[in-house]
């Protein structure tokens, strides 16, 4: 099984990276490929909602030239995801709502969905890591829910989450053995 790792902080020793290495290893213990991808190391415009909104996303791809093209057709070569942001004002980064954004229009209208989209039955690990004063993770985990929930249909009962982890500088200690634990698990229970 291979599960693409997404991180969005500008930090990379911080406490996001630390949740993506905890994911890392949960993967690898379970003998299945991590493929990382830092967000913020790349180039993704955000979406010009063109052509009265929908451009050619209805086709599953879009018309800005950068890198955001690259890592969609990647996550249609993985069997699972796990997102791992930052808690910025009680919600994704930037460069996660960025890239987001675009994702969902590409994935969640109707003909994607039809067709098949690169997301949709594939489980997911949602891990907010607030660094500061560790609020905000619940209306970011519930904004990251609705994310997936678009491009899966809007189907609440066979969305094939897996789990959703709130982590603070207060609870890191315990809770990257639970990422890790969880990242162990999805790829043990596919």
């Amino acid at each position: 099984m291979k599960v693409m790792v997404l991180t969005s902080s500008p930090n990379e020793d911080g406490l996001t990276e630390s949740c993506a290495r905890a994911a890392k290893k949960g993967i690898e213990n379970g003998n299945s490929k991590a493929v990382m991808v830092r967000l913020n190391d790349l180039n993704i415009l955000k979406c010009k909602a063109c052509d009265q909104g929908w451009g050619i996303c209805l086709k599953g791809t879009c018309i800005l030239e950068d890198d955001f093209e690259k890592v969609h057709e990647e996550m249609g070569e993985v069997d699972g995801y796990v997102v791992v942001t930052p808690v910025y004002f009680g919600d994704m980064s930037e460069s996660a709502k960025t890239f987001f954004d675009r994702l969902r229009r590409c994935e969640a209208n109707r003909l994607m969905r039809e067709k098949g989209n690169k997301i949709h039955n594939k489980p997911f690990i949602c891990v907010a890591a607030a660094g500061g004063s560790g609020n905000g993770t619940l209306s970011c985990l519930t904004n990251m829910e609705r994310v997936f929930l678009h491009m899966n249909n809007m189907d609440y009962t066979n969305m094939p989450k897996f789990d959703y982890i709130g982590v603070t500088q207060r609870n890191k200690e315990y809770m990257l053995k639970a990422i890790e634990s969880s990242a162990l698990n999805l790829v043990k229970d596919q």
